[in-house]
């Protein structure tokens, strides 16, 4: 038996769950107005899905109707006993709530009908090594082998994942007989990496081995629910995938693990800091239940601005200063003769690592990849010849190429191989995804390049759908996947209403209930549930008084005072320090200067319980990331930051949103749900003590060694509405939290301190542990729930507390988009945005045919197209029903303290993601990171010890309170 091969990503499906029903009822008729001009489906309506599961439920128009929490309720579809699952089994769906239909950018796609036929790929360069090729070059490669060196073998031609995996609908039938065979593929200079030569071809070897016979009725049976997803199932899926993606890869299209990037006009914006975004088209084959989908969306590439890479080097730099003589395109910036630092040279590096580029001036044009920029200019770089010579770059390429160089004092670009090669001869190629993190200079860019309200969508993702035309692929036609001409999908929704909030009156008289319409409310005559005392506090700006003048200091103070005291705060000082600093100095020190003479303004050595610190438009990181690390990490004082030209002169509404960021951070609650309503899905039912958790992961950018960082929140108070947070390091894109237990440990401690100290209750212990967990993959499901949740468990067990643990995926990183029917109806549609309403629930149509999940778009949206939140459980000892989980998800997204929106995810989680990205305010140079990661001579292991031991801990003040809002 061969060795199972290895899959790349590349042919699994998306990391969303899809799913669905099992029962198909009649056909709809299509909507009026719903051809290609409007939102309806074209050609025509898709089934709408199938009975829902358990017994009919009472209910109607907005009323919310269902068992409540803990009451079980029959399954439904019913699954044979011998169908195994990864998470809890498909339960009776949701009936509260006021149903609707939406359209889904999915469609059905016809499960093959003959047999498949699986190979294992080990290709092997000329030198005898099998390392990873560039997907573009195998994918060439195996093109070649089917059409060219092999057609009567190959042909109709094969898919191909690009590394181990090809598929086939006939058995090979290779030389010998056999089930395995080696071919020899000629690859000419010029054919995918470099450019033609004099040169003999080279000879690659392509080892190919069957693996296995694939059955698609395995799939068919998986999606009725009456077989597991076992390895079989997965195949097929992954065979589905590959076939799908085969045609737009042969049309030469940039590619992705899963998405295309047409070259067109309207589809690519201006170049910025030398990188470009490009529209791109994302296609994803999905189990569902009853059926097998066709899942279609658009997407945003970040790709290398093509052309000199001499101009993208400068493009990514810094603008120079108003006092510099030098100008923005002017290659003398790269020189180290003129000053070009050395830090700015290695973030550059770290930019362009990997580019791939071609070479001028040489006797052939030959393509490599750049992974280092030389410290020394060209002149000055030298190196030893084969006849023992000592030559500069510069020199070598005047004495063997007589090409003279333009810019001898710039630096060079060095490939793997050690090859240094001048910057001013190299061309970066065109359609090459810049696989980095999005530089923050460029993310409002990006953002707004990528937003499109829902009817844009729409229309890019039909425009998609005809460009990749799967009904003409020659790949798709003979593996018998035919898509259904409907585009979009009709599927079943439901609004459910939100949960009641609870404010205070103005000035703090008794209790106002608040309903939220469409996701939003405001502060309207209302006050905070606990609002804070500000004793005192200063104000610093790093900002000049031309630019930030002492009165309109002394007015943004007197705005700060009256919104604060009118959501219920108390300021007792009207008249704090106004310190201007300056940031080319140490910003701790700088911090401590005004708190100092704070203290020193009240008699005394007690600093301020607040810092205000004014931030300048630009260069603003480091300032941030040092006022943040004074004030959570050396200090425990809480700190504010403001943005220059956002809070000078602004209005009560600004300052009205910042009291909402400050409250918290002070310790203070500034609402939560109200426990008798019963919308509230009793999250803060005195009978079941609640706490509840979320996790997330924060991995580095691709190509960066530097560690993943790891976040649990929980609340400590009845109300749900107080959270606290444990942050680590951990190793890098390791996904399993790998302190887990210390974390939720020392959460569970402060819990239960919290009920007993400050809320004086008898009852300390937990009744339900409720954890969710973010930025999970669909192939990762069993081993978190097998390794976290048994953490989670044994810490309970340590603590002698034995609490019903929910344990439940929640993912955003997915393509399904929901559209209403009707953009203009109010009962469908958010009339601003054109968004689906929040509390749009979907829990058939799409979701995973044996396993209890859902789609929740809690937020109404105000830009783009809103997405969805999917919930998948993978354990529940409480035995929630679907209407119970989806109310108590639904809540937990009006409980984000800094807003008066509902957010697209259960505060929780939000909070984790949030408390990740605070990671580098730990350090106490912000660039120790990036330093580290250029510098470390001892591998990724002493990187992460080093970061580890650098990393420091939050303040005891700061570690009971929501510093992180």
């Amino acid at each position: 038996m061969p060795p199972r091969p290895a899959r790349g990503r590349s042919s699994q499906p998306s990391s969303q769950s899809g799913a669905q029903q099992t029962t198909a009822q009649p056909q709809p008729t299509p909507t009026p107005g719903g051809g290609r001009g409007g939102w309806g489906a074209r050609g025509a309506a898709a089934p709408r899905g199938a009975t829902r599961g358990g017994p009919p439920r009472s209910g109607h128009g907005g009323q919310q109707q269902g068992t409540q929490a803990g009451e079980r309720l029959v399954v439904g579809p019913t699954l044979p006993a011998t169908t195994s699952t990864v998470g809890v089994r498909r339960r009776a769906t949701g009936t509260a709530g006021r149903k609707i239909q939406v359209f889904v950018n999915a469609t059905d796609i016809a499960i093959p009908d003959r047999t498949i036929y699986h190979y294992d790929v080990t290709i092997t360069s000329p030198s005898g090594k099998s390392d990873s090729f560039p997907s573009r070059f195998t994918h060439e490669l195996m093109k070649q082998l089917q059409r060219d060196t092999e057609p009567a073998i190959f042909q109709p031609c094969g898919v191909y994942d690009g590394r181990k995996n090809l598929f086939t609908q006939h058995f090979l039938n290779m030389p010998g007989g056999g089930d395995s065979a080696t071919f020899n593929v000629p690859v000419s200079s010029g054919t995918a990496t470099t450019t033609p030569s004099s040169r003999p071809p080279a000879l690659y070897k392509i080892k190919i081995v069957k693996v296995a016979d694939i059955n698609p009725e395995v799939l068919q049976r998986f999606v009725e629910g009456k077989q597991s997803q076992d390895e079989s199932v997965l195949t097929a899926l992954m065979a589905m995938n590959v076939a799908i993606r085969q045609g737009p890869i042969s049309s030469g299209y940039a590619f992705n693990t899963r998405s295309f990037f047409p070259n067109l006009p309207n589809m690519v914006s201006r170049p910025i800091m030398g990188l470009q975004f490009r529209r791109g088209i994302f296609q994803s084959v999905r189990s569902a239940v009853g059926r097998t989908l066709l899942n279609v969306d658009i997407t945003t590439g970040m790709f290398y601005q093509e052309g000199p890479l001499m101009n993208t080097c400068l493009a990514y730099l810094p603008p120079p200063t108003r006092n510099s003589t030098i100008n923005a395109n002017d290659p003398m910036r790269l020189a180290p003769s003129r000053g070009f630092p050395d830090r700015e040279r290695l973030r550059l590096q770290r930019f362009i690592s990997g580019i791939r580029v071609k070479v001028a001036g040489s006797r052939s044009e030959k393509i490599v990849s750049i992974v280092k920029l030389s410290p020394l200019s060209a002149k000055d770089f030298t190196f030893s010849k084969r006849d023992g010579t000592v030559v500069s770059v510069a020199d070598y390429f005047r004495q063997t190429y007589n090409r003279a160089l333009r810019f001898p004092d710039v630096i060079c670009g060095q490939t793997a191989s050690g090859a240094t090669l001048p910057l001013e001869l190299l061309t970066v190629l065109p359609g090459q995804i810049a696989r980095k993190q999005v530089p923050p200079e460029v993310t409002s860019a990006m953002v707004e390049f990528s937003q499109l309200r829902p009817a844009e969508r729409m229309a890019e993702i039909r425009r998609g759908v005809d460009l990749l035309a799967h009904g003409q692929s020659e790949y798709v036609r003979n593996f018998g996947m035919v898509p259904s001409p409907t585009f979009p999908m009709t599927i079943d929704a439901r609004v459910i209403n939100p949960p009641r909030l609870q404010y205070r009156g103005k000035e703090g008289k008794g209790m106002h209930n608040v309903d939220p319409r469409n996701g939003s409310w405001n502060l309207r005559d209302i006050t905070f549930i606990q609002p804070q005392t500000i004793e005192r506090w200063c104000v610093i700006l790093f900002e000049t008084q031309n630019r930030f003048p002492l009165a309109d200091a002394r007015a943004m103070v007197g705005n700060i005072v009256q919104e604060f005291r009118n959501v219920g705060m108390t300021i007792r000082e009207t008249d704090p320090v106004i310190y201007y600093g300056n940031a080319q100095r140490d910003i701790s020190a700088e911090l401590k200067v005004a708190g100092g003479q704070t203290a020193k303004k009240h008699g005394g050595t007690k600093g301020p319980d607040l810092l205000v610190v004014v931030l300048p438009d630009q260069g603003n990181v480091e300032i941030y990331r040092g006022v943040k690390h004074l004030g959570d990490i050396e200090m425990g004082v809480a700190t504010q930051c403001l943005r220059s030209s956002k809070c000078r002169r602004a209005k009560s509404q600004y300052w009205a949103n910042v009291a909402l960021k400050v409250n918290p951070k002070l310790g203070g609650i500034n609402h939560k749900p109200d426990p008798t309503a019963r919308t509230s899905s009793d999250l803060n039912d005195p009978q079941k003590p609640t706490i509840i958790m979320g996790a997330d992961v924060m991995h580095p950018a691709p190509g960066s060694s530097n560690p993943s960082y790891t976040a649990v929140v929980g609340n400590v108070d009845s109300d749900v509405a107080k959270y606290i947070a444990e942050l680590k390091v951990q190793t890098s894109r390791v996904e399993i939290i790998e302190e887990l237990g210390e974390m939720v440990r020392n959460i569970l401690g402060k819990y239960m301190d919290y009920r007993k100290n400050v809320e004086k209750k008898t009852n300390i212990q937990p009744v339900r542990l409720l954890f969710f967990r973010d930025g999970v993959d669909e192939g990762q499901y069993q081993k978190v729930k097998d390794m976290e949740l048994q953490i989670i468990r044994q810490v309970c067990v340590d603590l002698k507390i034995r609490p019903k643990i929910t344990f439940i995926i929640v993912a955003k990183r997915h393509h399904f988009r929901f559209f209403p029917q009707d953009p203009n109806a109010p009962n469908q549609a958010d009339p601003k945005s054109g968004n689906c309403l929040s509390g749009t629930v979907v829990d058939t149509g799409i979701t995973h045919p044996t396993e209890f999940d859902f789609y929740l778009q809690s937020h109404g949206g105000l830009l783009g197209t809103s997405r969805s939140a999917h919930y998948h459980v993978l354990s529940d000892d409480n035995d929630f029903t679907a209407d119970a989980m989806q109310n108590l998800c639904f809540g937990l997204c009006h409980v984000f303290a800094r807003s008066t929106r509902t957010i697209s995810i259960p505060t929780p989680v939000a909070y984790a993601d949030l408390v990740c990205s605070r990671a580098p305010n730990h350090y106490k140079s912000s660039s120790a990171m990036s330093d580290m990661e250029s510098t470390a001579t001892g591998g990724r292991d002493m990187t992460l010890e080093r970061l580890k031991a650098d990393f420091k801990p939050i303040h005891k003040n700061q570690s009971i309170r929501t510093f992180f809002t």
